[in-house]
């Protein structure tokens, strides 16, 4: 994984700055108890560390409590008590105000500036590859529509330079401005997966372990889907923050078929709400195959996740917009030689569309149906769509609002529950994420509020799933703390990818000696014992800072 470490430059700034304060602080006749404020952050200096350390140079250390609720603390007959909150406020607009004019004096650096100098490392100078490594470390792509404008500067920049690789700061600040908060945002570490690098090297071995298998049928009853080779595999993932991550044939493009149902779905409850769209579906899981003449007692489809259901979906919505719009405007495209092989071979489809005439059920021409089941996708830009469902509707890459919060819930609701054909109470027990397959070889993944994910093999079960793709998903959840009922506080043999270094916790004490300190970390859990002190500790009369570090695995 790629490192920073600390330039001349930052140590020296942020010295100057706490020497200053803490003259100030000895100048006041008044002595402050020391508090302890505990964090598990890695003792490694890395990118968001050394931003998160100028910042208490420059501002008021705080204390953060187990509940990750921002307080101050100062002494009132020998207790310590909480400030109220309008006068936190209050006291923290005029140290921003003051921050803000020392930085326009160019007494403070501003962002832009510490940007450069954590990735220059003491250099006058960093070369853009350099750059855009550390970028493609944080898991942002250089084509995300996000940087656009950072980019084309980057380009037109760099043809008005010397050597045509090398950025000083002045140049650099020009690039990253347009988008320093995004960037600001990777380099710190807060996206939702911190250490993204160490999250898709597990990734990149759950693909390996799952290519070994070799089990499955291509499907051939639709004769165009049979012409795939068995040894495509890929696998691409998408943050709800617009990290991404592919490995495999991650760009060769495939039909939806199944996996287009539940998009559809959303896109009708999206345009006339949950009410109306349950008056021709239902709710329930058939028990039956996929594709039987079967409706539920009340003459409707069971759910929209049947292909019965789905055809009477269609009839609701317009796809094609909203699906270019989830995907980030990424490759979405159609495959006619598909939609004329099934047509061609699509007899029960026709059956069941005849069967819900008869029943007086709201249907379109069938071809319609199986048009967007041969709607063209690649793994990278399914994963979008997948992603723009674990953000509650909101494209990550974008940042446009497609589909409506609740027709989001719903969705992922129907998935979880109906989503993987036959193997649907199965997928749910043992992976408990929701999903949706299809014949093709796809199978859509959402992590909700953290990630969408698009598994591709052609190879199938007996059931019609992705004989790879259920082996990934099932790894996926034994590894990390995924499934929907994974306790994230004690499920302690599975990695968190969302806290940095896989695991977090804050703890907050009142004044105390570092032996005394010790002895209590001992007592609350002897896993995180060791204490060391961060580079803002000090004498004393100031807010005292420690950082604990993990120094074992739980068993």
């Amino acid at each position: 994984m790629l490192q920073f470490r600390f330039s001349t430059v930052l140590k020296e700034f942020f010295q100057s700055n706490l020497k200053r304060s803490l003259a100030g602080i000895s100048r006041n006749k008044t002595s402050l108890p020391i508090y302890y404020c505990f964090s598990t952050a890695s003792v490694d200096v890395k990118v968001s560390s050394k931003l998160k350390v100028l910042h208490a140079g420059v501002h008021c250390p705080l204390l953060y409590t187990t509940t990750g609720i921002r307080t101050y603390c100062t002494k009132a007959e020998g207790a310590a008590i909480p400030v109220t909150e309008n006068a936190v406020k209050k006291d923290e607009t005029v140290k921003e105000a003051a921050t803000e004019k020392k930085r326009k004096a160019g007494i403070l650096p501003s962002l832009e500036d510490l940007l450069f100098y954590t990735i220059a490392e003491g250099q006058e100078k960093i070369p853009v590859h350099k750059f855009l490594t550390a970028l493609k470390a944080t898991g942002l792509r250089t084509g995300d529509p996000r940087l656009k404008e950072c980019m084309d500067t980057l380009k037109v920049t760099l043809k008005n330079t010397s050597d045509g690789v090398m950025l000083d700061r002045h140049l650099f600040k020009k690039c990253v401005q347009s988008n320093i908060v995004l960037l600001t945002q990777a380099f710190r570490k807060k996206f939702v997966i911190p250490d993204f690098q160490s999250f898709t090297s597990h990734i990149d071995e759950l693909y390996e372990s799952a290519k070994k298998l070799n089990e499955g049928q291509v499907a051939d009853y639709i004769p165009q889907l049979a012409k795939f080779s068995p040894e495509l595999w890929a696998v691409s993932l998408c943050t709800v923050d617009g990290q991404r991550h592919t490995v495999g044939d991650t760009k060769v493009p495939f039909c939806l078929q199944s996996c287009v149902k539940p998009l559809k779905y959303a896109i009708a409850v999206h345009d006339h709400g949950t009410e109306y769209v349950h008056r021709f579906i239902g709710k329930e899981p058939s028990g039956l195959r996929f594709n039987k003449l079967f409706l539920d007692e009340d003459d409707k489809p069971h759910n929209p996740m049947v292909n019965a259901g789905a055809i009477v979906c269609t009839s609701l919505i317009k796809v094609m917009n909203f699906l270019n719009k989830m995907a980030g405007n990424e490759y979405v495209g159609f495959s006619n030689a598909t939609f004329q092989s099934e047509r061609e071979s699509g007899d029960r489809n026709f059956a069941i569309g005849y069967y819900l005439k008869e029943k007086k059920v709201r249907t379109l021409e069938l071809s319609v149906s199986l048009q967007l089941c041969s709607i063209e996708v690649t793994c990278e830009s399914a994963s979008v769509m997948a992603a723009t469902l674990a953000n509650g509707g909101f494209c990550p890459i974008t940042g446009e609002r497609v589909l409506s919060p609740e027709a989001v819930r719903d969705t992922l609701s129907l998935m979880h529950s109906c989503g993987m054909y036959d193997f649907s109470g199965q997928f749910a027990f043992h992976v408990g994420l929701p999903a949706k397959s299809g014949v093709s070889g796809g199978i859509l993944l959402v992590v909700p509020n953290v990630m969408g994910i698009m598994c591709w093999s052609p190879p199938l079960d007996k059931l019609g799933n992705s004989v790879r793709g259920i082996q990934f998903c099932t790894d996926l959840v034994s590894l990390f703390n995924f499934h929907n009922y994974d306790n994230l506080r004690h499920f302690a043999k599975k990695h968190d990818p969302r806290r940095e270094g896989g695991d977090q916790r804050q703890l907050t004490f009142g004044p105390m000696d570092y032996e005394s300190l010790q002895q209590e970390l001992a007592l609350k859990d002897s896993l995180w014992r060791k204490v060391v002190p961060s580079e803002c500790h000090e004498d004393s009369s100031t807010t005292v800072v420690y950082r604990m570090e993990n120094v074992g695995e739980r068993n």
